[in-house]
């Protein structure tokens, strides 16, 4: 028995039932009959609790609606009609209520995509973690950074580099550290930051990752660039007087011995004029030598801007070999060149990237010298990171460690004859290319110079 008003339906349940009672006690105290009494009582129960169920249908509507809320299950709705004027209002401020939600709900969601995509394409690499290690959030960057396609837990950094590892679980909240990593295919200066927050009662630690490597290059750079112009200005100002002078000395000096020729006597002091010859000529080269040695530093703050164009590193690779295969035949050293794939382009200038390699080659022959199964190996690829590398290995002496976070520095030298302006000059021509060149070497194993090309 179904009516769609709420009123009408009690009624009638209420009807029926004290009806079927009536009919019980009129068929026992009458007919003396028990079979159809017991079937009418049961027909009493079953009519119950249907009121029962019918009655309580507005608290199952309502502990719907408010699971609904607790579970943030917006899809029920609530379509009842007919049942009343008051039945028909509460449905339509649940469904009100229910859209409102989802309303706020979606602009949350919106809200989320959008932090989680911000997150996701900034350059900084972000990595949040529970107090057991767990990752709650990594983003593009930081798998970037690490060469991994997830982190499940901290913990897995150890394998990429155990001092970094070590170092963001002992940073302290709000401190910041620097961390130079080197491997074999990128260099790194690490800033590192740490903050801390509560979800739910669970201490998150947030880290930020960011590779200033460049930066800081560039600021040493500039400053060694300031100085040279500084004190080449302040030589070039004190030297060039002086070597005019000792020209213009000298030709006084070979006019006047001219002149006393004749007139001079057995007592004159030769020796004299000679040790004034010799001394004006020693100021005289001195001087050319420093104008010439500051004229060659003055070339790393002159550098041209770079021509870029698009060009195969095989032919790269074929111009500097052709330039310097008589010296690495007659040093018997064997030049092997790989380059993946083999037709890989680069967007620079190349008659500046040769010269960085001519330099490069020039010094690993040097460090080849008398060295038996001498060899070097020219390589070409794209790294993990999408960057194109080019390589400089060879077999030889090797560096230690001590000189070679010096090596680029303008002035520094391990050469007896060396002006240490080759690999400063290299390292300025990379940076006008936007990218950047590292040296791993050991000692009697053998040295590999890297051009990493963003």
């Amino acid at each position: 028995m179904f009516y769609k008003n709420f009123h009408l339906k009690i009624v009638l349940l209420v009807f029926t039932i004290v009806s079927s009672i009536f009919l019980i006690f009129f068929l026992i105290f009458h007919y003396n009959l028990l079979f159809f009494p017991i079937l009418i009582f049961f027909s009493i129960i079953y009519q119950i609790a249907n009121l029962i169920f019918f009655i309580e249908k507005t608290n199952r509507d309502l502990k719907n609606f408010l699971e609904s809320i607790r579970y943030s299950d917006f899809s029920i709705s609530f379509k009842e009609k007919g049942m009343g004027k008051s039945f028909d209002e509460l449905s339509k401020e649940f469904n009100n209520l229910i859209s409102d939600f989802r309303k706020i709900r979606s602009k949350k969601e919106e809200h989320y995509f959008y932090l989680k995509n911000v997150v996701e394409h900034i350059e900084i690499a972000i990595i949040s973690f529970r107090d057991d290690g767990k990752v709650e959030m990594i983003n593009k960057a930081s798998k970037n950074l690490f060469e991994i396609e997830n982190l499940k837990n901290i913990r897995e950094l150890e394998f990429f580099d155990k001092k970094l590892f070590d170092l963001i679980i002992e940073i302290k909240i709000g401190e910041t550290k620097l961390l130079k990593i080197l491997n074999k295919e990128d260099s790194l200066q690490l800033s590192i930051f740490a903050t801390e927050f509560k979800i739910k009662e669970k201490k998150i630690k947030l880290i930020s990752l960011k590779n200033i490597h460049f930066e800081m290059e560039e600021q040493e750079m500039e400053s060694w660039k300031k100085l040279i112009r500084v004190l080449t200005h302040e030589i070039m100002n004190s030297i060039a007087p002086i070597s005019s002078l000792t020209d213009t000395m000298s030709d006084m000096v070979e006019e006047i011995e001219e002149e006393l020729k004749d007139n001079l006597t057995e007592d004159f002091d030769y020796e004299m004029i000679d040790d004034m010859k010799l001394a004006l000529k020693t100021i005289q080269k001195r001087s050319k030598g420093l104008i010439h040695f500051v004229e060659t530093y003055r070339n790393l703050t002159k550098i041209p801007e770079p021509n870029f164009k698009i060009f195969f590193v095989k032919d790269l690779f074929k111009n500097t070999y052709n330039l310097l295969e008589k010296s690495l035949k007659k040093n018997k050293i064997l030049c092997k060149i790989n380059i993946s794939p083999k037709n890989l382009q680069i967007t620079a200038d190349e008659q500046l990237i040769e010269q960085v390699i001519i330099n490069l080659l020039k010094n690993s022959i040097e460090a080849l010298e008398n060295k038996k199964k001498a060899e070097i190996n020219l390589k070409a690829f794209v790294n993990k990171n999408g960057k194109i590398n080019l390589q400089i290995i060879d077999n030889g002496m090797g560096i230690m460690n001590e000189v070679l976070d010096k090596i680029f520095i303008p002035f520094f030298t391990t050469k007896t004859k060396g002006s240490g302006i080759g690999l400063s000059l290299s390292k300025q021509i990379m940076r006008l290319h936007n990218g950047n060149i590292y040296a791993n070497s050991s000692v009697n194993k053998g040295t590999n110079f890297t051009l990493n090309f963003n």
